[in-house]
């Protein structure tokens, strides 16, 4: 069954009017659907009983259902476990910031990718997520909260450009004036680094961020980390990067993942600054989150900083990810990686 989410302005206008419905009702469905974020057709006012009932019997309405919700005493971080129509769950996080509410959102069930230091990949891809099932996951946040989400980034569970097309219109949808209305320059995709739809987003001439996982300064060193490394050599996925910025004009980030003693040194410093020499970016370093299925540690905050220097001496961008949710199941995949086990048990 087709889900009614998923579909556009348009794709719901000729559907609608196939049922012998005035064409006006699919603006109205549209907008209760994604500008008030209606947890389902029940709370649909000034929508006909008639319509509704034909509306039931031709489309799936995700509505995605709280698991379980953990909120963080330090800063009021939450992280939502959130189930699935078919019985698979994700995760999603709630962040305050003084700018306003960002959110954190699932891709996938699951990941193919294969990075060590994450436990969204443990136990591999079960299926895509659908446009629907991204955008539920911010309605299902702001509507739990209250809040209206400023900002979004998809960087929780899974390799957003794995899931391409759904992606793309996952990005129609949610910045669509007629919907949430989220401004491109307000969301972030990121990418471990598939380097042809890498080049094919820069096609598409969007205005939003691209973050892309880095977490090495030479192809050998990702390779041990990340598996998508065996694939895409790392100049391949910095010449990517280069193509992004001069078709889209938009900077990039690149994320990295210290973890103590593999990726963290002076000379690690010294080949990244030189890697990413003359590329308009910021570099996100980040203590890797410990996740009990590895072994992996955190930089020291000492060392962090002096990664930190090493890099701005060398002319780059350089923020330390603020650590939200640490006293909480904080890194991608913890939380339903728990829930999975204690199901299994």
């Amino acid at each position: 069954m087709q889900d009614i989410k998923s579909l556009t302005l348009e794709e719901l206008t000729e559907e609608i009017k196939a049922m012998g419905e005035p064409a006006f009702r699919a603006k109205q469905l549209y907008e209760w659907i994604h500008k008030k974020m209606a947890a389902g057709y029940e709370s649909m006012g000034n929508i006909p009983k008639a319509l509704k009932e034909k509306c039931q019997e031709k489309f799936s309405y995700t509505s995605l259902k709280v698991v379980e919700v953990q909120e963080s005493k330090l800063d009021g971080t939450k992280k939502f476990l959130f189930g699935l129509d078919d019985g698979n769950v994700i995760e999603s996080v709630w962040m305050k910031y003084k700018y306003g509410y960002s959110v954190c959102i699932s891709s996938q069930v699951g990941c193919r990718m294969g990075c060590k230091f994450c436990a969204s990949t443990i136990d591999g891809l079960a299926r895509n997520l659908t446009p629907g099932e991204m955008l539920d996951q911010i309605y299902s946040m702001a509507r739990i909260n209250g809040e209206r989400v400023s900002h979004v980034v998809v960087m929780g569970s899974g390799e957003p450009l794995d899931n391409y097309d759904n992606i793309l219109k996952f990005i129609t949808l949610l910045t669509d004036k007629n919907g949430l209305n989220l401004g491109q320059r307000n969301l972030t995709i990121s990418t471990c680094g598939i380097v042809p739809n890498m080049k094919r987003l820069a096609d598409e001439h969007l205005q939003i961020n691209l973050a892309i996982s880095l977490h090495a300064s030479n192809n050998e060193k990702r390779k041990n980390l990340m598996p998508i490394a065996n694939q895409y050599e790392i100049h391949e996925v910095i010449d990517a990067c280069k193509y992004y910025f001069d078709t889209t004009g938009r900077q990039l980030t690149f994320e990295y993942s210290l973890v103590g003693g593999v990726n963290d040194t002076v000379e690690d410093a010294n080949e990244l600054s030189e890697l990413l020499k003359g590329i308009n970016c910021i570099v996100n370093l980040i203590p890797v989150n410990p996740i009990k299925e590895r072994d992996f540690v955190s930089t020291e905050r000492e060392k962090v900083i002096i990664f930190k220097n090493k890099l701005e001496k060398r002319g780059i961008n350089v923020t330390i990810r603020r650590e939200l949710g640490r006293d909480i199941d904080g890194a991608c995949g913890q939380l339903r990686r728990r829930h999975l086990t204690e199901e299994e048990k």
